[in-house]
C-alpha cells in the first residue's frame, strides 16, 4: 500500500504546505547502479511542495542530489543548488550564516561581500573540510558529496533547527530534510524505535532517532561521514567550559548582554519579506518585538517590516495575556493580528478523522488543531518567510528562580563562607529552611536512580512494565548528575539543559499550511557561550527571576513586562481535549497490542479527567497522539506489526 502512495499523491492527498526550509533530497548506489526515473519521479512530487521557488538536480556517478528552494533573503535568491565548488564537490546549504563577513575577510581577495553564504560555505569546504563545521555560525543544514574521497558529509547546526534524516544499508544511501521520501518511495516496511516511543511519551526522544529504526537523525552540532558503507558520526564543536567572563560591575553584564542580544535578534530579521513575530505578552517575545523596533528604527534595510502575531483566550480565568500583548502593542504603536485560542478546535480526533495527509510522527499530528491552521492563515496572508519565537528564553535566561546551580557551583568551588552565606539569604527569599536547600544541592550530585530523577516517569501508570524496564534512560528524560570535578555545575546544568531543547526542537513537526522559517534568537550561539561563560548570580538573584535581562532592558522593553510574575498557564482546553478523547480511550488501543499502553490505566486516567480531577495533561495528550498515529500505521504496511517485530 505504502509504497504506492507516493506515486498516488494527488492534489488532496500530497502533504500540504512545505516545511520550515527549504528541502534536499540525495541518494548514492553505493553499488554504481543510477538512479531511476520513476524513483526520482516520486521523490520530486513528495518534496516539491516544500520548495516553492525553485528546483536544481545534479545526477553522475551513482549520485543523485535535488534541491528545492524556500527563499528569504535576496541573497539567497542568486544561489543555485545543488552547487559545484571549484574542487568539484557538490554541496546543498539551507541557513543563514551569521559570521559571513568573518568569513569573507578571512579569505581575502578569494570572496567579496557579494558573496552568498553558500560560496562562503563551499570556499571555506575546500579550505578546511569536516573542520569548516565549526566556523559556520547560525542556523543550518549541510549536504555534501565529495567525489575525491567518495564520501557523502551530513550536517547540522549546533542547536539542531533543522531536520536532516538519513538511512543506509549495503545498497544504497538516502538522505532528505523530510521523512516522506525516505519512507515512502521505496516500498519498504520498517520497524518502530521503541526508544524514540519512550521519550515521546515522557520527554523528549533523542535528538538522533526517529520512529522508524533504520532512519537516523543528524545530531545537531555533529556530522555524519559515510563512505564506501561504511559511516561515522562526530561532534565538531561544543561550548568550552573553561571560558570565563568576569566583570568589575553589574553595568558592564549589561551593556554586554544587549549588544549580544541585539546582534541575536538583528540575525534574525534579515529578510526580504516581511518579519512576523509572537507576542505572548511574557517578557521571552516581548524583549525580542521591543529589541527588534529598536534596531530596525535604526536599520531598516534588515526587513521590510515587523508584524506580531499573539494568542488570547478572554474565557480561561488562569490565562489572559491579553492586557501585557496590548502594553508592548501600544509600546511600539502598532497593533498586531490577534487569534483567539478559545474558540478553536484542539481535539485530536478531529484530525484522526480527516483523510487527506500523512503524518511520520506522532508530533506532527499532536501539533495540528484549528489554531495552527489560523496560525498558517495569517502567515500566508502577507507571504512571510520568517517567524521569530521565544523558544529557550525561559530555560537559558534565568526563567526557572532555582538556586541550585549557583549553590552547587559554591560547593563544588569549596566556598564554605560564601556557600552558608548564600543558603541564608536563599532561605530567607524562598521561606524554607536552610538545611533544605544544602541536600537539594548535594543531591544533585549523587546518582540518579538515588535522588529518584531515573523514576520521574511513575506518575506515567498506564506505561507498560516490560516497555519501561526497557527504556528506563528514556523514560526519565536521559537523567545525569552533576560532578564535582570538571566543568562548573552550573555549566553542567547549563549543557543538560541545552540537550533537552534540542531534543525538543528535533520532535517539532514542519508546518504544514504556510511557507516560512522559524527562528529563535535566544538560541543563538554567541548568545549562550556568553551566558555560559558569566556567573550564575547574574542571571538569577534571591527574589530576582532573570535578573541580568531585566536589569539591560530598562528603557527597552516596558516596565509592565520587565516587573510581571512568572506566567500563569491555561489548563482548561488541554484537559477539554483529553475529555473529547474519552471514546479514544475507552475502545482497544493499538498501543496496547504493541505493548506500550495498559488499556485499562489509561481509560482510568482518562475517566478522572473526566471527573474534573487533576491529571498529567501533557503525557496523556501525547499518549493520544500516538494512538491515532498508531491507528492510522496500523492500517498500513509501513510498519511492520507486533508479532513480526521483537523488541
Amino acid at each position: 500500500m505504502w509504497c504506492s502512495i507516493a506515486a498516488e499523491l494527488g492534489p488532496s492527498r500530497r502533504p500540504k504546505g512545505v516545511t520550515t526550509v527549504s528541502a534536499q533530497f540525495g541518494r548514492w548506489g553505493l553499488d554504481g547502479r543510477p538512479v531511476g526515473e520513476e524513483y526520482l519521479s516520486k521523490v520530486t512530487e513528495l518534496v516539491a511542495p516544500y520548495g516553492p521557488d525553485e528546483s536544481g538536480l545534479y545526477r553522475q556517478d551513482g549520485i543523485v542530489m535535488t534541491f528545492q528552494a524556500l527563499h528569504t533573503t535576496q541573497e539567497s535568491r542568486r544561489q543555485r543548488q545543488p552547487h559545484t565548488s571549484p574542487h568539484g564537490a557538490i554541496l546543498m546549504w539551507d541557513g543563514r550564516l551569521d559570521n559571513r563577513l568573518d568569513l569573507i575577510r578571512h579569505f581575502g581577495p578569494v570572496l567579496t561581500n557579494e558573496a552568498t553564504d553558500l560560496e562562503i560555505v563551499a570556499t571555506a569546504y575546500e579550505e578546511w573540510h569536516e573542520r569548516s563545521l565549526a566556523r559556520l555560525v547560525g542556523d543550518w543544514a549541510l549536504s555534501i558529496w565529495d567525489p575525491g574521497e567518495r564520501a557523502v558529509i551530513l550536517a547540522k547546526d549546533f542547536i539542531g533547527t533543522r531536520h536532516l534524516y538519513y538511512s543506509l544499508d549495503h545498497l544504497q544511501l538516502s538522505w532528505c530534510t523530510l521523512l516522506e521520501p525516505l519512507l515512502l518511495v521505496d516500498g519498504k516496511s520498517f520497524r518502530l524505535n521503541e526508544e524514540y516511543i519512550a521519550g515521546w511519551l515522557s520527554f523528549f526522544p533523542a535528538a538522533h532517532l526517529t520512529p522508524y529504526e533504520g532512519i537516523q537523525s543528524v545530531p545537531p552540532s555533529s556530522f555524519v561521514r559515510i563512505s564506501a558503507g561504511r559511516i561515522e558520526v562526530q561532534r565538531y564543536w561544543d561550548f568550552d567550559p573553561k571560558k570565563r567572563i568576569r566583570y568589575r560591575a553589574d553595568a558592564d553584564y549589561e551593556e554586554h548582554f544587549r549588544h549580544l542580544f541585539g546582534e541575536a535578534v538583528r540575525r534574525r530579521l534579515h529578510s526580504d519579506a516581511r518579519v512576523l513575530a509572537e507576542l505572548s505578552g511574557g517578557m521571552d517575545s516581548s524583549a525580542i518585538v521591543c529589541m527588534a523596533d529598536r534596531i530596525l528604527n535604526v536599520e531598516p534595510h534588515h526587513t521590510p517590516g515587523l508584524d506580531t502575531i499573539s494568542y488570547y483566550d478572554d474565557a480561561e480565568p488562569n490565562w489572559n495575556e491579553r492586557p501585557y500583548f496590548t502594553v508592548v502593542e501600544e509600546h511600539r504603536g502598532r497593533e498586531g493580528r490577534h487569534i483567539d485560542i478559545g474558540n478553536g478546535d484542539h481535539r485530536l480526533v478531529a484530525v484522526h478523522d480527516q483523510e487527506d495527509g500523512f503524518w511520520p510522527t506522532p508530533s506532527a499530528m499532536a501539533a495540528h488543531s484549528a489554531v495552527t491552521s489560523n496560525s498558517a492563515d495569517c502567515l500566508t496572508s502577507q507571504a512571510y518567510r520568517a517567524l521569530l519565537s521565544g523558544t529557550g528564553g525561559d530555560e537559558v535566561m534565568g526563567g526557572v528562580p532555582t538556586p541550585i546551580p549557583e549553590l552547587a557551583d559554591l560547593l563544588a568551588q569549596l566556598r564554605f563562607r560564601a556557600l552558608a552565606h548564600q543558603l541564608k539569604i536563599w532561605a530567607l527569599t524562598k521561606r524554607s529552611p536552610w538545611i533544605c536547600l544544602l541536600w537539594e544541592t548535594g543531591r544533585e550530585f549523587l546518582s540518579s536512580n538515588l535522588t529518584g530523577n531515573a523514576i520521574r516517569h511513575q506518575h506515567l501508570s498506564w506505561i507498560c512494565d516490560e516497555f519501561l524496564s526497557r527504556n528506563r534512560r528514556a523514560m526519565a528524560g536521559y537523567p545525569s548528575r552533576l560532578k564535582f570535578f570538571g566543568p562548573l555545575p552550573s555549566f553542567q546544568g547549563n549543557v543538560a539543559t541545552l540537550e533537552a531543547l534540542r531534543r525538543q526542537l528535533a520532535t517539532t513537526p514542519p508546518p504544514r499550511d504556510a511557507r516560512y522559517e522559524k527562528r529563535y534568537p535566544y538560541l543563538d550561539r554567541d548568545l549562550l557561550e556568553f551566558i555560559y561563560a558569566i556567573p550564575r548570580e547574574q542571571l538569577i538573584r534571591p527574589g530576582q527571576r532573570r535578573s541580568l535581562m531585566r536589569r539591560a532592558l530598562v528603557g527597552i522593553v516596558p516596565a509592565q513586562i520587565l516587573n510581571r510574575k512568572r506566567k500563569a498557564f491555561a489548563v482548561r482546553s488541554p484537559t477539554k481535549a483529553i475529555v473529547d478523547g474519552a471514546n479514544i480511550a475507552k475502545s482497544r488501543l493499538v498501543s496496547s497490542k504493541w505493548g506500550f499502553i495498559n488499556s485499562e490505566a489509561f481509560n482510568e486516567v482518562v475517566q478522572a479527567a473526566e471527573q474534573g480531577q487533576e491529571v498529567p495533561v501533557v503525557p496523556v495528550l501525547r499518549t493520544l497522539a500516538l494512538e491515532l498515529w498508531l491507528r492510522r500505521l496500523d492500517q498500513s504496511e509501513l510498519i511492520g506489526s507486533p508479532s513480526r517485530q521483537s523488541f
